[in-house]
């Protein structure tokens, strides 16, 4: 039995989180908060496996709430965000500070339409209740912590995959909860002179993915943006895919583009990490490195396997830094990659391409 604090001061939204989550017969609502002190309180008291969490609270607001809950009682946090740009900020700004997930509020909420939002909160409550023992704050000592965008996790000393050797012309990542964080992490440690572009299928609003490219723009030395049909992918460029389309490439002459498509729309994801991995791969063949991050499902195993078919090369994030070990799972049990990597080991690797010597005099051509 999963227990769980709905913490809003919006008595419908209490009711309606309420409503859906005790549909499952594997969910037990323990308490409700109606601000971050009482959240606090609640926390101690009643000792939840996961807190949903809104931002916008009086007296204490969500981020001051979570940034004490993650230092003192580490607990699995959804944040129940609006799809505003201001939402959006804040919602990264708390998926940085340690929240597992968002629960984005939707039309859907405001019309209780149950069907449509009610599978997918219950799949993310049970996948933040399946983390708590690795929040085990009654054990402080003991605790295994996820990472947070300024706490890279290192695990023991690990060698890099060393990439110096490979002609790499295109590097592609698919990630999905807990993945904000862990891409931070990762694309601020790169150089401006990283020798290759990189594409990415986040699992994300669409009121998120162009706030989130311009946040990760700023803190980055290489360029970031929200990918648009059109761009000329280049190297020491990573494009973001826009929430609710698939970002794929295509072949125009000497150069490789972005397209933005909706289409197949009976995929789980928008935009896929399966989509995105086919397509790169298919484009630049062997001259592929794909990356699977945390995540929950099996999005990209499908792409990584068409990738390895056409000889490109896949890393993959581990179980121990991995806030939900679901996509990374989905490559390794297949053994379709080539290096299992903590984030650090996986930016380490990726680092490797900067050494003086690696081919990047023909990093935008689409084959050799």
């Amino acid at each position: 039995m999963i227990k769980v604090l709905i913490v809003d001061d919006s008595a419908f939204m209490r009711k309606a989180l309420s409503i859906m989550l005790e549909a499952d017969k594997d969910i037990q609502i323990i308490g409700f908060a109606h601000n971050g002190e009482e959240a606090l309180e609640k926390t101690r008291d009643l000792q939840p496996d996961v807190i949903t969490l809104d931002l916008e609270m009086p007296r204490m607001n969500g981020i001051e709430a979570l940034e004490i809950i993650m230092r003192e009682m580490p607990t699995p946090v959804l944040i129940v965000s609006s799809l505003t740009t201001r939402g959006a900020k804040i919602t990264l700004e708390a998926l940085e500070k340690g929240a597992l997930d968002y629960i984005p509020k939707t039309q859907s909420f405001v019309a209780l339409d149950i069907v449509n939002i009610k599978d997918d909160l219950i799949q993310k409550v049970k996948a933040a209740g399946a983390q708590k023992s690795r929040f085990a704050w009654r054990a402080p000592s003991k605790r295994n912590q996820l990472p947070t965008a300024d706490k890279v996790v290192y695990t023991k000393s690990e060698p890099p995959t060393d990439l110096s050797r490979r002609t790499i012309h295109c590097v592609a990542i698919g990630v999905s909860t807990g993945g904000p964080p862990v891409l931070q992490a990762i694309i601020t440690s790169l150089s401006m002179n990283f020798p290759a572009p990189i594409l990415i299928a986040q699992h994300m609003p669409a009121a998120f993915t162009k706030t989130f490219a311009e946040r990760l723009d700023k803190l980055s030395r290489v360029r970031v943006k929200e990918a648009e049909s059109g761009d000329i992918l280049k190297a020491g460029w990573v494009y973001i895919a826009k929430g609710g389309l698939h970002l794929v490439v295509d072949r125009r002459g000497h150069s490789v583009q972005a397209r933005l498509t909706p289409d197949p729309t009976e995929l789980l994801y928008h935009p896929s990490a399966d989509m995105l991995l086919s397509s790169v791969a298919t484009t630049y063949s062997s001259n592929t490195l794909g990356v699977i991050l945390t995540g929950m499902g099996r999005d990209g195993l499908e792409g990584a396997r068409e990738l390895k078919r056409r000889g490109g090369f896949l890393l993959s994030q581990d179980e121990n830094t991995s806030a939900i070990y679901g996509m990374p799972r989905a490559v390794n049990d297949a053994q379709l990659s080539d290096g299992i990597h903590s984030i650090q080991g996986i930016t380490d690797s990726l680092k490797t391409m900067e050494k003086p010597g690696f081919d990047a005099s023909t990093q935008n051509k689409a084959f050799n």
